[in-house]
């Protein structure tokens, strides 16, 4: 079935037009219509409180999705199937969030579920997360959603309650902001590398108040994965949400997951799906042009993922910016400084980032017939229970193993460090994750964002190292 949207419109606005129940007044918001929720342990107790406060139900347990991953210790169980949860509080909130879905109905991908995963990793694979859809969840990485067309946004927890109850959300319609990337990436740079440069590009309020569409021949040449993880970081950058227009590449994706449409509704859907791009002469309100060419593997400095260098450039002079000044002090580093040489403490290769197989197979490219430095901590930790079994499959597991890394059981561990996957204080630690905010990854932890390429040439050599010399290494 098709659907009429105005003639010369973004993709957001197509999208948008499909779900605005109401359209927005000079004292009302708009309400949106949501199609899919997803949810998790950690930003639903209070929302589910307040239904039970108010004697609501949920209104429809068929457009929910839920998992935990964020309190889930990523250490195996024992030999009774005990888990080590790090504290009480998150045993409890997991075992809070079990008793919440039962009593509603919802179906919940916990411990015994083979799709369990970070709900950003675990939908996609479902093939819950379909284009032209609107997508929320109460974790601000939705964003990560928006790789198939869908608009796919965090809220609060309050917002959490609403969706529950009326499947629908008050919303003021955001600004567009198209980001073109055109040309061929260089040897060693990937998609984190992209998205990371494009926030330095444009700082970390570029985006603010506006929805990114993400076009031109660099994306196009992405597959699925790699514009997950461009999207997943739009909200690094300010940005509502990011998105990217449905192409053969995701049609390819989701044929015959199991929660795509089958058959002939698999026919009917693609149909439609191709609409969903935006028109010739469509106007966005503010556009950026980056040179994928000119783009180097890249890490952060600071203490925001927009404070970004190429490794081997010298970290910039603050210039009377305090908050550069303060990050360098916390990071212990000096403008001037390269970063190339210097001494890591841990590696984590993970999060809803980059936590997929595509990942795995990067990071165990570099690390194949290697060992991590001396005195390093190395965790590899798989997105999903598919990932896993499929990294298993292909002996990626093996390779990090042999390599000295740890492989943990799927979850969004050191990302956040809720489950007790922390660095010591001081450390540094390079990660795959999206946020290097102060003490995010433990207290007074350091933390370095990078690609997997990168994260695993770190380990390996215990400094901070352009991923570039083990593939020239390996081309002979």
């Amino acid at each position: 079935m098709s659907h009429p949207s105005p003639s010369d419109s973004t993709l957001f606005e197509k999208v948008w037009q499909r779900h605005q129940v109401t359209e927005e007044s000079a004292e009302t918001p708009a309400v949106l219509y949501i199609d899919l929720h997803l949810l998790h342990e950690v930003t639903t107790p209070q929302a589910f409180d307040e239904l039970k406060r108010r004697e609501l139900p949920v209104r429809r347990t068929d457009r929910c999705l839920a998992t935990i991953d964020h309190s889930t210790p990523t250490s195996a169980p024992d030999d009774q199937g005990n888990r080590d949860y790090v504290t009480a509080q998150a045993r409890a909130q997991v075992d809070m969030f079990y008793a919440n879905c039962e009593k509603h109905g919802i179906t919940l991908h916990g411990w015994d579920s083979p799709n369990r995963g970070i709900i950003h990793v675990m939908g996609p694979e479902l093939g819950a997360t379909q284009p032209g859809m609107t997508i929320v969840c109460g974790d601000s990485h939705t964003a990560t959603h928006g790789a198939f067309g869908a608009l796919a946004f965090g809220i609060g927890t309050t917002e959490v309650g609403h969706v529950l109850a009326s499947q629908c959300l008050l919303q003021h319609k955001p600004k567009t902001l198209g980001i073109r990337v055109e040309g061929e990436l260089n040897p060693g740079v990937s998609a984190k590398d992209v998205i990371l440069h494009i926030i330095r590009t444009i700082g970390v309020d570029g985006g603010t108040g506006s929805v990114i569409e993400y076009y031109g021949s660099t994306i196009r040449a992405m597959d699925m994965e790699s514009r997950m993880t461009v999207c997943n970081m739009s909200i690094e950058c300010g940005a509502r949400a990011g998105m990217i227009a449905p192409d053969q590449v995701t049609f390819d994706y989701l044929q015959r997951k199991p929660m795509a449409p089958q058959g002939e509704e698999w026919e009917a859907a693609v149909a439609d799906w191709k609409s969903l791009s935006s028109d010739p002469d469509a106007v966005y309100d503010a556009q950026v042009e980056i040179d994928a060419t000119r783009i180097l593997p890249s890490v952060t400095y600071g203490t925001h993922p927009g404070m970004v260098v190429a490794i081997g450039e010298s970290v910039p002079e603050a210039g009377g910016d305090e908050s550069i000044a303060e990050a360098l002090d916390y990071m212990g580093f000096h403008s001037g400084d390269s970063l190339g040489g210097e001494n890591v403490d841990v590696v984590f290769i993970g999060s809803c980032t980059n936590s997929r197989l595509s990942d795995l197979r990067a990071a165990a490219s570099i690390l194949r017939n290697h060992k991590i430095s001396e005195g390093l901590r190395m965790l590899v930790v798989p997105g999903s229970e598919e990932t896993k079994r499929a990294a298993e499959a292909e002996g990626l597991d093996q390779i990090f193993k042999a390599a000295g890394a740890e492989w943990r059981e799927p979850g969004c561990s050191m990302c956040i460090g809720m489950n007790g996957d922390i660095a010591r204080p001081g450390q540094l630690v390079v990660s795959t994750s999206n946020r290097n905010f102060k003490g995010r990854q433990g207290p007074n932890a350091r933390t370095i964002l990078a690609s997997p390429l990168t994260a695993a040439a770190c380990a390996v050599t215990g400094k901070v190292s352009n991923p570039t010399q083990f593939l020239e290494a390996e081309n002979g």
